[in-house]
């Protein structure tokens, strides 16, 4: 069975990040979370008070300060899972929270932040056997990726989604502000000029809004089998 790349992308809180994990376990792939690469950088903008009191990026102080960015992935011993770590500093909860989240697209946005976590991504896939979510994965990052998945589900399933994670995990949340923050972030990351959110010409459209966990992970693994079982192996 040949080793391929697959790209998953589509909008925020779809599940992209669970179902690639999911998927990756499953078939013995790396999972490569490039969203959390970005939220990464964000907390580190965050931290270093790169925002203004409109809460846009000080873009000329980050880009400066990129060279010292650094996103890894590990993973914990205890889950088998990969953790995102800033730094050599373990930063998967804080990533996760909604002040990273109200902050993210603007940073994703940044054409040079982009093309430094594109870089890194890339430099992950050269050996193929991965699954990578994010945006942009399918498009620019691995045009070329043998399994592409365009993700999407309604406003309001995605926010109800993301207010039930928060809740679960014992943090504050309001429904309308996330509702609020999930239909904003659509439009920054379907607007931006550099690898704007859209879905590759040969992509798979999954829309998910009433699909269960067992529906969704058996549909990507009839997908995966679909496209590794012919051919040799790269």
């Amino acid at each position: 069975m040949k080793k391929i790349i697959i790209a998953i992308d589509g909008h925020s809180s779809c599940g992209k990040s669970t179902m690639a994990k999911a998927l990756a376990q499953r078939v013995g792939y790396i999972y490569v979370d490039t969203g959390a690469m970005y939220r990464a950088v964000t907390l580190f903008a965050l931290q270093h008070g790169l925002f203004d009191k409109q809460g846009r990026p000080l873009e000329a102080k980050l880009e400066a300060l990129m060279p010292q960015v650094s996103v890894s992935f590990k993973l914990n011993p205890e889950t088998n899972l990969p953790q995102t770590y800033l730094n050599g500093q373990c930063v998967e909860s804080e990533i996760r929270g909604m002040e990273v989240s109200s902050h993210v697209s603007p940073i994703a946005a940044l054409p040079f932040v982009r093309q430094a976590m594109t870089r890194q991504q890339q430099l992950m896939g050269r050996q193929k056997g991965i699954v990578m979510d994010g945006r942009d994965i399918g498009t620019v990052v691995f045009p070329e990726a043998e399994l592409k998945i365009f993700v999407t589900a309604s406003a309001q399933v995605r926010a109800q989604r993301r207010y039930d994670e928060l809740k679960a995990k014992g943090q504050e949340a309001s429904f309308d502000e996330i509702l609020k923050n999930v239909k904003e972030r659509d439009y920054i990351d379907s607007h931006r000029e550099v690898a704007p959110l859209r879905q590759a010409p040969d992509a798979l459209l999954l829309d998910n809004s009433n699909l269960t966990i067992e529906e969704q992970n058996q549909w990507l693994i009839q997908q995966f089998e679909a496209h590794t079982q012919d051919g040799p192996e790269n």
